[in-house]
């Protein structure tokens, strides 16, 4: 184990419960005002897209997974403002674990639409200016592939690393 575990080890086993559960409601709100910004440009891109005098070119295609990305792109806006709204009308109610709890699994669900929007868009962008079903299919494909990897296969792998030690 590194140092630097390490010693996040020790914090961690020396916090009490309220101690830990305040961490973490940092540590997600942190997480959260990361990514939140980044889901708002995709958003407003897509929102604009309707506008541009091209998009009457497209084809029946691109124009539906414009739609399906749009509306992926606001359900991942919505997931990731939810533990926001979530924790405003609970907050009184002393139950903070919990709206951790729930507020992580908003943002796991948001990262998942996430992931969808922005290989829709990049879909949509590639369909757009290639007229190569390979090219689409490969860029779609990796775009994706990233995504498993790096949101989902790496961390499982980790975790279930330190579960099994």
């Amino acid at each position: 184990m590194s140092d630097q575990a390490e010693a996040v080890e020790r914090q961690e086993s020396d916090e009490d419960e309220k101690e830990r559960t305040q961490r973490q409601l940092i540590e997600l709100l942190n997480e959260l005002r990361v990514v939140i910004p980044g889901v708002q440009v995709l958003f407003a891109f897509l929102l604009t897209i309707p506008f541009n005098q091209r998009f009457g070119r497209v084809d029946q295609f691109q124009e539906t997974v414009y739609f399906v990305t749009l509306l992926f792109a606001a359900a991942a806006s919505v997931l990731f403002m939810a533990p926001t709204a979530y924790h405003r009308l609970l907050f009184h109610q002393g139950d903070r674990k919990h709206i951790i709890e729930v507020s992580n699994r908003f943002a796991i669900a948001g990262l998942a639409v996430l992931s969808l929007a922005i290989t829709g868009a990049v879909l949509l962008v590639t369909d757009y200016l290639y007229n190569s079903k390979l090219m689409v299919g490969l860029t779609t494909g990796l775009t994706f592939g990233a995504f498993l990897m790096f949101w989902i296969a790496l961390p499982l792998v980790r975790r279930a690393k330190v579960n099994a030690d």
